[in-house]
């Protein structure tokens, strides 16, 4: 016979479950992956608590933006997507020319087998606001056998402000705006040293 607090506590168990995956498929078609696991800021830092080392939290932003706009300690490593090539101008924007890390997967590959883990197991993608790198960055992984990949939506900064005093400002949601760990003293041993270029 089941209890009365039994079935509570598989109601409250399943709400959780359900509560962790709760963000919505992006409706841009660029933001979107094969696996459809999407997480807001909170959610990837719930999900990191609940599988710990069964979870792989990867910043995917270049080192020296993460030098400049902080970091949380949470992620277990930086590996770029995009690196900024020094030596090349971007020919449809007045910035320095970014280009795909070609290391990428082959150094998510390497980051999962050294904490121990298979492709089997959660790897969660962050960017700056879950836009341009986040998506694609993990679509990159799924010819390479991984099964559960999720894209934080918010990432790093969150959105920018539409309207007001601050419009333009990166203030509305992302782990930096949700009061999730956050810092500017970066951790060495998680950063990203190796450059192509």
């Amino acid at each position: 016979m089941i209890s009365k607090t039994m079935v509570i506590a598989t109601i409250i168990a399943m709400s959780v479950s359900v509560n962790i995956l709760a963000a919505p498929k992006p409706s841009d078609p660029k933001k979107q992956t094969p696996w459809d696991l999407y997480v807001n800021s909170k959610e990837a830092y719930d999900l990191k608590m609940k599988l710990g080392d069964k979870a792989l939290l990867v910043d995917v932003r270049e080192p020296a933006e993460i030098m400049f706009t902080g970091f949380t300690d949470v992620v277990d490593v930086n590996i770029p997507f995009m690196l900024v090539n020094t030596k090349k101008w971007n020919p449809k924007k007045p910035v320095l020319l970014m280009e795909k890390n070609p290391d990428f997967t082959l150094d998510i590959e390497k980051a999962v087998i050294n904490k121990g883990m298979s492709k089997d197991d959660a790897v969660l993608i962050m960017c700056r606001s879950g836009g341009t790198r986040g998506a694609p960055a993990a679509n990159t992984l799924f010819d390479k056998g991984f099964k559960n990949v999720y894209v934080v939506t918010d990432g790093f900064e969150g959105s920018a402000l539409k309207e007001g005093d601050k419009k333009g400002w990166r203030l509305k949601n992302g782990w930096k705006n949700s009061g999730l760990p956050w810092s500017y003293k970066l951790n060495k041993e998680k950063m990203y040293f190796k450059s192509s270029f």
